[in-house]
């Protein structure tokens, strides 16, 4: 047994793992359940009385030393592996960072915000679920309206007249709150998501974004929406981006228009966006109707004010040439990549 002993003494002094397989190899020869060491127990058994002594010393000086010897080796080894000076490479570039990016119509948004900022208005925002009175009455939508009917709004509750409870179909109710709730002057646009029961296709969603305005104030006239909406599109398209308004109807405004711009894509020579006409149009806009003032308990005969609203999805469109309205709701990474040089 002792030169037994004495030849694996010698093996594990000598050993030297290149690898954990290796490491895992001597493990499971010398200590393993099968190991050599549990057959020199076993073989120890045997030993007379007057030997056990002397040889269970040296037995248990030979397990601590192949214990000792594979910590050391497997701590060794692990070191290695976790920083393998012999795989390091200063030449190589380090880990880049992926940069995030906003969504396209977060940008829109924000700057159509920056652009009104400047021109005094501030931000206002109302709730989602509207009653009758906000999303329809006060805005001089007669019962019969066809906005009113199943087939446009998402109802939460139908009820009868004014009891009715629906998504908002605009951000034209925030304006009526506004009104209700203070005294004018007023100049505001009013950003949010809007619901209308509609078929979802590349041009059409039951879920959108608008931004509305409202000038309320003495003396305040159609040419002050001319110029201020010519301003904003100078400032969101560029100098020299044509305006043209048609005459329209609205039930909150009166009269009212819709304001189209040359289109941005083919700069007015024609395409598919702008339909060939050369023209695209996006907004409507128009005088607060004197209804509209009364019902919000607002001097029409006194105060006079305008009002526009427009999808921020279209303006996305001729802005970054985006094609398809499903696009902005299906969070695919690799559509709001393409924004990341806008954030930078």
């Amino acid at each position: 047994m002792q030169a037994q002993i004495d030849q694996y003494t010698n093996e594990i002094n000598a050993f030297s793992p290149a690898n954990a397989d290796e490491l895992e190899a001597f493990r499971i020869k010398f200590l393993g359940t099968k190991g050599l060491i549990k057959d020199l127990f076993e073989e120890f058994k045997t030993v007379g009385p007057e030997e056990k002594r002397v040889f269970g010393k040296v037995l248990n000086q030979f397990k601590q030393l192949a214990e000792a010897k594979y910590s050391e080796l497997k701590e060794g080894l692990t070191s290695e592996t976790v920083n393998p000076k012999s795989e390091i490479d200063l030449t190589l570039p380090g880990d880049g960072f992926e940069i995030g990016s906003r969504h396209p119509l977060s940008l829109v948004r924000n700057e159509i915000i920056d652009i009104f900022k400047r021109l005094g208005f501030v931000v206002a925002e109302g709730p989602e679920i509207e009653d009758d009175w906000h999303n329809f009455s006060a805005l001089n939508f007669p019962e019969e309206h066809p906005a009113r009917d199943m087939q446009d709004t998402f109802f939460i509750r139908k009820g009868e007249g004014t009891d009715d409870i629906a998504l908002r179909t605009h951000t034209s109710s925030v304006q009526v709150r506004m009104m209700e709730q203070g005294k004018p002057p007023f100049r505001a646009i009013m950003p949010g998501r809007v619901y209308r029961n509609e078929a979802i296709s590349a041009r059409a969603h039951c879920f959108f974004h608008q931004v509305e305005g409202l000038y309320v104030d003495e003396n305040v006239s159609f040419s002050d929406l001319k110029q201020t909406l010519y301003h904003f599109v100078q400032e969101l398209y560029g100098e020299g981006t044509q305006v043209r308004f048609r005459p329209s109807y609205f039930p909150f405004t009166e009269p009212s228009a819709e304001m189209d711009i040359s289109c941005t894509i083919c700069k007015g020579a024609g395409c598919n966006m702008c339909k060939y006409s050369g023209w695209v149009e996006i907004l409507g806009c128009g005088m607060v109707d004197p209804n509209v003032l009364e019902n919000c308990g607002i001097d029409s005969k006194k105060y006079t004010g305008f009002a526009f609203g427009m999808g921020m999805e279209r303006i996305a469109n001729l802005k970054y040439v985006i094609r398809d309205l499903r696009l902005f709701s299906e969070n695919d990474v690799r559509f709001l990549k393409q924004f990341q040089s806008e954030i930078i």
